[in-house]
């Protein structure tokens, strides 16, 4: 979690500030009682909301305006900047709108607004919705189902009531987010809005002919649209031992819970996978003073998906908190206090934590005759080969830029996923077209990457990752596709803005300063 800003800049109540000094692009500071603003101008006329993201709490005056939106600079939440509703993921939570107005060429505000209306009819109702998953695109796509205006039974059905994923392997693993932080909602929110939460049990069957799904414990349920977004799970290890007490996935909350409970009497930790998950894991483990070995068959960890550059800073900076790498290693077996490499050395370890990849869940969608192709095949408006079905998250395989088919494991695209595929399950016809956004946060620097480029044959970098300010574009056959970046938010904001449109010149100019190539 970020270190929140004081409120700063003129009073709106009391001094005001002047008209002209409001754009709208990049928000301006202020505060009104004591609580901190941003004044923007939008389409329709200045206006003023709170300034800090409900998400993590984010800076809004450092993000980024765009028609009648703020973008957060951390996580890149977008907000309406008329009634203030979280409209892009990962925030959920509304920020509060000013009365606005204007005098002698000054913007003053009081307030806050009561905006809340009743949300339209929905142009479709299907007499019930089941989702399939209680992760992030199921959890997000109820919500929104109930934002939209559909009145109609919801069923949530998922192995654990939704939670802050991200955070497992970050901040509540290293001993710093308490686990009141870590519930996406209360259990009221769910039974306010009507929306049945059912955990514990998972489906064990789809009819798509019925349109009934069937539960593990007998119970069943009709459905007019089902969504299924059942994640992916952790892929195993097949080696000798990779069944002792000692070694954990991480996936869900208890998982974090688990490897939490051990630390008292972990002496040394070996974590297999120098992937986001693993190197987040080994960063935890060292705040909270674990020894941390990582053992993964890269040279360079994170090279084949940030780069070289960034990927020895991240080698370094992890390597001066105290994490030890044996990389161009495999683990070959787990003993009960140690792990024996590919080259037969040993490494100590009364603690080991797996992160190497995940697979989709798709039985289901195979079982239901659905086309699977590597995840479950879906359109980009997130429909699946019946048109009663959608999917979305880690699970749906779906049309990225140029039409290829890709599927992505992040969690604000899953999240961002289960928004779109409310709206269609209603009859709003949304596309599914933005480009994947996620972050990853590494001691105290985090990491922002935007776009997808699997396959990247030339890197661009601008500026010095070892000064903690660069910016990383990734070429696909002469065009960037991707760009991540360290304490450069408001580029990161405006690369996002350029690849949703593939506006190449934007992204040549974005990395053009000290730029050179590294392939």
């Amino acid at each position: 979690m970020g270190e929140q800003k004081a409120p700063d800049g003129p009073d709106l109540v009391k001094e005001g500030i002047p008209s002209e000094e409001v754009g709208s692009e990049i928000p301006v500071a202020a505060q009104v009682d004591g609580k901190a603003v941003i004044a923007i101008r939008t389409p329709d006329g200045v206006r003023v909301v709170g300034g800090r993201c409900t998400h993590y709490g984010g800076p809004l005056e450092d993000g980024l305006g765009e028609g009648g939106r703020v973008h957060c600079p951390w996580h890149h939440a977008v907000f309406d900047l008329t009634t203030g509703d979280a409209i892009g993921a990962p925030a959920l939570n509304p920020i509060p709108t000013y009365e606005t107005t204007e005098r002698e060429g000054r913007i003053f505000a009081t307030g806050p607004l009561d905006v809340a209306s009743k949300a339209p009819s929905p142009p479709t109702s299907p007499a019930s919705v089941v989702i399939v998953g209680s992760g992030a695109a199921g959890a997000a796509a109820a919500e929104t189902l109930r934002r939209l205006g559909y009145a109609n039974p919801i069923v949530l059905i998922g192995d654990e009531a939704p939670v802050d994923r991200p955070n497992l392997s970050k901040d509540y693993l290293a001993g710093t987010a308490p686990e009141e932080w870590m519930p996406l909602r209360s259990p009221a929110f769910y039974n306010e809005r009507g929306i049945e939460l059912i955990t514990g049990s998972r489906v064990a069957k789809i009819d798509p002919g019925t349109q009934h799904v069937t539960l593990d414990d007998g119970r069943e349920y009709e459905y007019g649209a089902l969504l299924l977004t059942p994640g992916a799970e952790p892929r195993l290890l097949a080696i000798e031992g990779a069944d002792h007490a000692h070694v954990h996935y991480l996936r869900t909350l208890e998982d974090s819970r688990t490897i939490i409970s051990t630390l008292e009497d972990t002496t040394n930790a070996v974590v297999i996978g120098a992937g986001f998950i693993g190197l987040e894991v080994a960063a935890s483990l060292r705040h909270r003073d674990v020894p941390v070995t990582v053992i993964a068959p890269e040279e360079v960890p994170l090279a084949g998906v940030l780069g070289d550059a960034l990927g020895e800073f991240i080698r370094d900076l992890h390597e001066e908190h105290g994490v030890l790498f044996r990389m161009g290693h495999t683990v070959a077996e787990i003993q009960t206090d140690q792990v024996v490499l590919d080259d037969g050395s040993v490494t100590a370890a009364n603690l080991v934590v797996v992160g190497v990849g995940v697979i989709p869940r798709i039985e289901l969608a195979e079982q239901a005759g659905l086309e699977v192709d590597g995840g479950i095949v879906v359109d980009d408006r997130l429909r699946t080969s019946d048109p009663n079905i959608w999917a979305a998250g880690d699970a749906a395989r779906y049309p990225g830029r140029g039409g290829t088919m890709i599927r992505v494991e992040h969690w604000v695209v899953a999240q961002r996923q289960g928004q779109t595929a409310a709206h269609n399950i209603i009859g709003h016809d949304v596309a599914f077209d933005e480009p994947p956004f996620f972050w990853s946060q590494h001691y105290d620097v985090p990491i922002n990457v935007v776009g997808h480029a699997p396959d990247w044959d030339e890197a661009i970098v601008s500026g010095d990752a070892s000064q903690r300010d660069v910016m990383v574009g990734f070429r696909t056959n002469g065009k960037i596709e991707s760009v991540a970046s360290i304490y450069r938010d408001l580029e990161s904001l405006r690369a996002e803005r350029a690849l949703a449109v593939d506006d190449q010149r934007a992204l040549e100019d974005l990395l053009a300063d000290d730029s050179h190539a590294d392939v």
